[in-house]
């Protein structure tokens, strides 16, 4: 366990092939199927030591390709067998620790893919005959789903565990993961871990890890701590980092657009946002969870297809939202910083912060999911005039030159023209949809409108607009019950009056008593019970 040694910088304009790195064969074909077949710049500077066997930090913005810089090489090590690793046997030999359940399920994906020609027997899978031999296996371990489907999973052979701390340290404990067969391990998005307050939970899972092991750890900044852990558990690491062509702390392809925009206007601003021309998938940021579900709403009520993703969602809530995402069905997302880790798509065109992060990093975060892959993107800000000085301090950070954003609008011209928004461009595209990941059913039709401050719509709609105001007689009703003061039903004939003024008559009775079943108020009935003490005074009603 010594120093950091051996900083490499490269520009991410590489064109070599994963076969040319000398990547097994059955990998390099199951990454083509899905249209990867050049390696990226921290691809390219991590495989021919990370093949190797030896421990390296990977460094890199988010959209570089770091999941397969620790993928690819994982797989081939332990699939290939010798040179430190230990045979397949259905217990775990290598272990991918995340921050999120999100970036759980994408890691799963992706190496799940990569490994779809692999056998554990160290043989391949032919795409016409096939081959003998287990496969090898990808498990996904992570938190707001049940123990057993896992539980199982890990007993029926898990070659490749990839989870979040929590549930993996869980697991462990209980005796269900074993982790002393481990021939690599890998930390991803440690910085993110970090935020987090994973930090003890990782130390922990260490504690349990052989030490000849390969160990990989790719974060995208490398804060104190980080480097700290890295010195404790690593050995002579290699210190990688992918840069684009200036350096910068984001991304050259994303072009970055910021407004000083009120509050109340905001939401008028994203719906335009969203018409312009060449707009396709589209994530929205913001800070808390309430601001996030009700521009998800609001989007929603004004006919965008829109998902909401954030930590008041139940796992299987934010994974419908994000599988429709991921398939088109929604194009628009909205998310808080932490539900939105691990959220990987390469089409995303436009990033929108609707309240602005809080700090620089967190924004390099946001911005970095558009503009990816060498992709072009557009990021806009909407700094509110309580955020400026929170806005000062990122710009500053990031030498960005935007510290008096223009005071705009939703009718301001500039913000049409810059934006490329459509002239005609109004508030609304069509009719009312349910957001995709609320956490309960929207009404709809009926008459029905929405709560302000997610209230209850118990009772929205229940005087129709038609006959509001009028004295026309409405058609009598029956209910088999009425609720009376105390609750309980009244006892009568369940007629209903039919009239609006008895309707407000029997409104202004039931406030001064209980109201019967027919519609007049009762008697009052006397208190049968003992007289309290004379000189206890008044009884006084509760």
């Amino acid at each position: 366990m010594t120093h950091l040694h051996t900083h490499t910088t490269a520009h991410d304009d590489t064109k070599m092939s994963f076969a040319d790195l000398g990547v097994r064969e059955e990998i390099v074909r199951a990454l083509a199927e899905n249209g990867i077949e050049h390696a990226f710049a921290i691809q390219e500077l991590t495989l021919p030591l990370a093949l190797a066997g030896d421990d390296l930090i990977g460094q890199a913005r988010t959209g570089m390709g770091k999941t397969f810089a620790f993928g690819v090489p994982l797989l081939h090590r332990i699939a290939t067998g010798g040179d430190g690793t230990r045979p397949l046997n259905g217990a775990p030999r290598a272990l991918v620790v995340v921050p999120t359940r999100e970036l759980c399920i994408q890691v799963h994906g992706d190496l799940t893919g990569a490994a779809k020609y692999l056998k554990a027997d160290g043989g391949a899978e032919s795409p016409t005959s096939g081959s003998g031999g287990r496969p090898l296996s990808v498990v996904a371990i992570y938190g707001g789903r049940p123990y057993e489907p896992q539980i199982e999973s890990l007993q029926q052979g898990a070659d490749v565990v990839v989870g979040t701390p929590g549930r993996l340290l869980d697991l462990a404990q209980q005796g269900h993961l074993q982790l002393g067969g481990l021939s690599v391990l890998v930390l991803d998005e440690a910085d993110e871990m970090l935020d987090l307050g994973f930090l003890p939970d990782i130390e922990r899972i260490l504690s349990r890890i052989p030490d000849d092991r390969q160990s990989m750890l790719f974060s995208a900044t490398m804060p104190g701590p980080i480097i700290t852990l890295a010195r404790t558990f690593m050995n002579q690491p290699t210190h990688i980092r992918a840069e684009g062509v200036q350096g910068a702390a984001t991304h050259d392809t994303t072009e970055q657009f910021v407004y000083r925009a009120h509050a109340l206007d905001k939401v008028e601003m994203v719906a335009r946002i969203l018409q312009a021309e060449g707009r396709g998938a589209t994530m929205i940021f913001t800070r808390t969870k309430r601001t996030a579900q009700k521009v998800a709403d609001e989007l929603a009520e004004r006919g965008f297809k829109v998902g909401a993703v954030h930590g008041d969602l139940g796992q299987v809530a934010r994974e419908k939202a994000l599988a429709g995402f991921r398939s088109g069905e929604v194009d628009v997302l909205v998310a808080t910083d932490v539900a939105a880790r691990g959220i990987d798509i390469d089409d995303i065109t436009h990033v929108i912060n609707y309240q602005i992060p809080e700090d620089e990093q967190a924004y390099v975060h946001r911005i970095g999911r558009t503009g990816r892959a060498g992709k072009t993107g557009i990021a806009i800000t909407l700094v509110d005039w309580d955020e400026l000085e929170r806005w000062s301090m990122i710009n500053k950070a990031l030498n960005l030159d935007c510290a008096d954003p223009a005071e705009t609008y939703s009718s301001s011209p500039h913000f049409y023209a810059e934006l490329g928004i459509p002239a005609e461009a109004a508030g609304t595209v069509g009719a009312a949809r349910a957001a995709r990941g609320t956490r309960s059913a929207r009404t709809s039709g009926g008459g029905s409108s929405r709560t302000s401050g997610g209230g209850s719509s118990r009772n929205s709609g229940s005087i129709n607009s038609e006959t509001r105001g009028t004295s026309e007689p409405r058609p009598a009703r029956t209910r088999s019950r009425q609720r009376t003061r105390g609750g309980k039903s009244g006892a009568g004939n369940g007629e209903q009056t039919a009239t609006t003024a008895e309707v407000q008559s029997t409104a202004l009775t039931s406030a001064a008593g209980a109201e019967s079943g027919d519609g007049q108020a009762r008697r009052r009935r006397r208190r049968r019970g003992p007289r309290k003490p004379s000189g206890a005074g008044a009884v006084t009603a509760n």
